[in-house]
């Protein structure tokens, strides 16, 4: 049986997150082993990177869950801590400063990963998507090169999810310069381009016997909703600076993702490319809402999804595939 090399991709999305980690612990159940074992290359952007270096330390599912659940509020406050926090910044930052402080998501990532270190995590490599705002350039973090292994997991996965607007840019030291990154979003919410791209330059260096070609790659690849909310015409020829300023960012996101997913499509075989996606019908699609009943939504909606229709076929052949193929490349 010829080899396969085995591929999950994370999008990010905020708390929407909520959605993926809801797939990920469907397709869990479905199998034997912890997800770490059944793929050789793992990425994610943003809330996906905090789910990919989750699944490569080898974190339960359930517990990545109930930090959406519970630790929601702590990253994205309600209105009046929001705006509590603004004003106390206000003297620092200026009145446009970002809507969030980031001192809640540093806490959830803190919590949830501790010290851990980018190169002990199990899946190499691991891929975490950021853009550098001073050299004007994507940076992708990849646990399998030395000068990244030594960097806290904490730490990458804040700096790829901080959206501009939302959160603070994360200042890292990188070859003994600081260098601002924000959310890998702006290049790469659906990481799977670059998970692709990553692992041919991998196979091209392995001995002809041991190589995976592009046919022989096995794609997840999971969305953390579609959003549907119309931008009427008139609001699209009259809005300005300060009318785009969040919608801007989702809109961007989502046609960066649903672009990227076009291109996973035309280059891989059909009966290997999985892509989890559904629309936000009965959820808000804001990155930010962690509100009880939106959460509540979030849940229904990934649920309903992959209990039915397109998400079920597609949970069934991709379990099929891994079990299949469950040996590394």
């Amino acid at each position: 049986m010829a080899k396969k090399y085995r591929i999950l991709s994370l999008d990010g999305g905020g708390i929407r997150g909520l959605i993926t980690a809801i797939w990920l612990k469907r397709l869990q159940d479905e199998l034997e082993k912890p997800l770490h074992n059944y793929f050789d290359l793992i990425a994610g952007t943003s809330t996906g990177a905090l789910l990919a270096c989750g699944i490569s330390k080898g974190i339960n599912i359930d517990k990545i869950i109930d930090l959406y659940v519970e630790k929601g509020r702590e990253v994205f406050p309600a209105r009046a801590s929001r705006l509590w926090s603004r004003a106390t910044r206000i003297f620092s930052e200026g009145i446009s400063a970002p809507k969030y402080d980031g001192k809640g998501l540093e806490k959830a990532l803190k919590d949830i990963f501790r010290t851990s270190t980018f190169g002990a995590l199990k899946i190499k490599p691991t891929l975490v998507t950021t853009y550098d705002v001073l050299g004007r350039g994507p940076v992708v973090f990849k646990n399998d090169r030395p000068e990244y292994r030594k960097l806290k997991v904490w730490e990458l996965c804040r700096a790829s999810a901080a959206a501009p607007t939302y959160f603070p840019a994360h200042v890292m030291k990188l070859n003994e310069a600081e260098i601002p990154l924000i959310d890998g979003g702006v290049v790469a919410n659906n990481p799977t381009a670059c998970a692709i791209a990553e692992s041919v330059r991998i196979n091209s260096r392995k001995k002809p016997e041991n190589r995976c070609r592009l046919e022989d790659f096995i794609v997840a690849s999971f969305g953390t909703g579609q959003s549907i909310r119309r931008i009427e015409i008139d609001e699209a020829k009259e809005w300005g600076a300060a009318e785009w300023a969040f919608p801007l960012i989702d809109v961007l996101f989502d046609g960066s993702a649903d672009s990227v997913d076009y291109i996973a499509t035309q280059l891989t075989d059909p009966t290997n490319y999985f892509r989890f996606q559904t629309q936000l019908t009965d959820a808000y699609d804001d990155m930010d809402n962690a509100d009880h009943t939106n959460i509540n939504a979030l849940i229904r909606i990934a649920n309903l999804y992959i209990d039915s229709g397109e998400g079920k076929k597609l949970l069934k052949g991709l379990v099929s595939r891994l079990l299949e193929h469950n040996e590394p490349s």
